[in-house]
């Protein structure tokens, strides 16, 4: 099955917490403080792997973490670090936070390798924070906490020219002849159920990549038939090839399909009628007499006036192919050479992380104020108390956070208990 999206959760590693402890050796009185810092977390990568061509990796296995940090040892011995994840994805890989369904990365053009969640930072060890008044301290910094995000992914192929139209037209067909491309092939409807990619070499060396788009209906950009799944792979599209039932072989009226696909095109995005088009009136071996003439100039006098060239064909037979494939090097030519690369709209580094919340609540069993969160705990493991300067420290952050206000609206009194982790102090105004 061709896999195009896929939704996951992913998240970074741990910061390793700093270590708390003291030299102990022979003969060394009053050892001072030798607990060494945490290792960083790991980080969350994506690369591209050019073997890949789907996104069937991610079906089932849908959560992914990198490595913790260790925590930090005695003697100064610094934790090991949290192994980084990467994860494989093909060329084309489009990367959306799940919920806004804004872009985190576009994994093409220049970009093939990208760090989608840093892990946290490994706290400082007590060796740190020794000062001439506190010459032994007993704390140590937490470790930075881990990031998650739900991602969606969508692979948008890359590909220089599309071809576009109706159920059975003959698009796998005329695939199948001029590229090395072996799409599935029967007459009838949605026979090319997946999006197929081939490579067409001209003489000169100047081939490019087609792409085989599932038949597109009326009403695709609204969800109906399987047009809606497949419209996203248009968007890095330099040309259309408009492929036309030229003979009617259905009793489909061809300048009225091309009139409906492209309207389809405009509601899906108004940029995509910007792209150079060929129409392609394709099963032109089925005429007898006069009848290509006809149909082919009645293509031509509605749709060249427009700057849509148009080219007679036959996939079965090779008629006009060579003429065509050098037509669409040609327009290919005139386009710009880099590839549609979407923007970044959303920074996993700017959003808030979760551990800024603080929870603040009673406790009647034990008849104190709590509070709690890992903003917190890190603060209390790089805030000195026993100084000026770190009780003056903490005393802000007591009221800048808003805990003060939470304690008060609890209904705290002068001399309540409040317990913060390991800190355990009578509250004054």
């Amino acid at each position: 099955m061709f896999a195009d999206r896929a939704k996951i959760t992913v998240r970074s590693g741990k910061g390793g917490d700093g270590h708390v402890s003291f030299r102990r050796e022979l003969y060394v009185a009053n050892g001072g403080p030798d607990g060494g810092d945490g290792g960083d977390g790991g980080d969350l990568i994506f690369e591209i792997d050019k073997s890949m061509n789907t996104l069937n990796d991610y079906r089932y296995k849908r959560k992914y973490s990198a490595g913790n940090g260790e925590e930090g040892g005695k003697r100064r011995m610094h934790g090991k670090n949290g192994e980084d994840l990467v994860l494989k994805v093909p060329e084309g890989t489009v990367i959306k936070e799940a919920e806004s369904g804004k872009v985190i990365v576009d994994m093409s053009g220049d970009i093939t390798r990208y760090t989608v969640l840093k892990g946290g930072r490994g706290g400082k060890g007590n060796m740190n924070y020794a000062t001439p008044t506190m010459q032994v301290p007993k704390y140590a910094q937490p470790g930075q906490p881990a990031k998650e995000l739900e991602l969606s992914l969508e692979l948008k192929l890359i590909a220089d020219v599309g071809l576009i139209g109706f159920p059975n037209v003959g698009k796998s067909t005329l695939l199948s002849r001029v590229s090395n491309a072996k799409p599935k092939i029967a007459n009838y409807h949605f026979t090319t159920l997946n999006p197929v990619l081939g490579v067409v070499d001209l003489p000169d060396g100047k081939g490019f990549v087609m792409a085989d788009i599932p038949g597109l209906i009326e009403g695709a950009s609204e969800g109906v038939g399987l047009g809606h799944h497949f419209l996203r792979h248009i968007e890095r599209t330099k040309v259309f090839v408009h492929v036309v039932d030229a003979a009617s072989v259905e009793g489909r009226d061809p300048i009225e399909d091309i009139e409906t696909i492209n309207n389809e095109l405009k509601r899906y995005s108004e940029k995509l009628l910007e792209r150079p088009q060929i129409i392609v009136a394709n099963k032109t071996d089925v005429f007898t007499g006069t009848e290509e003439d006809t149909v082919i100039t009645l293509l031509k006098e509605e749709f060249e006036p427009k700057n849509i060239p148009v080219m007679a064909v036959s996939a079965v037979s090779g008629k006009g192919i060579k003429e065509l494939l050098y037509k669409i090097r040609e327009v290919l030519d005139k386009c710009p050479e880099e590839t549609t690369v979407f923007e970044q709209e959303y920074d996993p580094d700017e959003v808030e992380e979760t551990f800024e919340s603080i929870e603040v609540y009673y406790d009647p069993k034990e008849k104190e104020y709590v509070v709690e969160g890992p903003k917190v705990e890190r603060m209390l493991g790089y805030t000195n108390l026993d100084s000026e300067k770190g009780f003056d420290f903490f005393q802000k952050f007591l009221r800048s956070n808003g805990i003060i206000d939470e304690l008060e609206k609890l209904g705290i009194n002068e001399g309540d208990t409040v317990r913060m982790y390991s800190l355990i102090f009578d509250y004054y105004r």
